[in-house]
């Protein structure tokens, strides 16, 4: 499991160029399919254009890359457009850059141009996910122990997703791949070993809107 960004919610952006309008549309995709698919539904929302040029990556380690250039000279829309998706280092994502013709021929140079400005435009319009690796640990303690725990947590930055409150108290929280040792580490010195810790399921976390996002 290694850190990696994803498109977590579309976006439009449009950029114009000696009257030619280039509308880039973003989407969330986890596979070659749902790519197609809303490729295909670009094409069809935007029959009356003149190219809808695409690209995609797929996978955490970007391991599916396609591109199309849809009729536009060789090179000069989808490498573009999947070049900046590679800048960006985000996966699981899809664009397509409809293309409005505005009677002017902007040339290779222009081409690239547009095409990639109107794919950095959709997204910065998106949202994008850092989704890091991490390990849900729920911890039993009595309530003498409750603000160590919380200090503990708050002072690595970490996120107390749940605290269940009976005769004990129980805390889960989701901690870094790379920090679990420290975190338990520091819990067992912190409660002299009276803490109970239980280490779960390994899950993906990230922040989208401020809100903490589990995978």
């Amino acid at each position: 499991m290694e850190k990696h960004k994803i498109l977590y919610k579309s976006g439009v952006g449009e950029y114009e160029e000696k009257k030619s309008r280039f509308i880039a549309t973003t989407c969330p995709v986890n596979s070659e399919e749902e790519a197609l698919a809303f490729i295909e539904r670009m094409k069809k929302k935007y029959w009356d254009a003149r190219h809808n040029c695409s690209a995609y990556i797929i996978g955490e380690r970007s391991e599916i890359m396609r591109c199309s250039d849809d009729g536009e000279p060789g090179q000069t829309a989808g490498r573009p457009m999947l070049d900046v998706l590679v800048g960006a280092e985000v996966t699981n994502i899809a664009v397509v850059v409809t293309r409005y013709f505005g009677g002017v021929l902007l040339g290779t140079g222009g081409l690239v141009r547009a095409y990639s400005k109107a794919t950095s435009d959709g997204l910065e319009n998106s949202v994008i996910v850092e989704k890091i690796p991490a390990k849900l640990i729920t911890l039993g303690t009595d309530y003498n122990g409750m603000g160590k725990l919380q200090y503990i947590a708050g002072s690595m930055g970490l996120t107390i997703l749940d605290t269940r409150y009976t005769d004990v108290v129980d805390m889960d929280i989701l901690v870094p791949l790379e920090d679990v040792g420290m975190f338990v580490s520091k819990v067992t010195d912190a409660t002299s070993g009276k803490c109970k810790i239980e280490e779960k399921e390994e899950c993906y976390y990230g922040i989208a809107d401020g809100e903490v996002v589990v995978f």
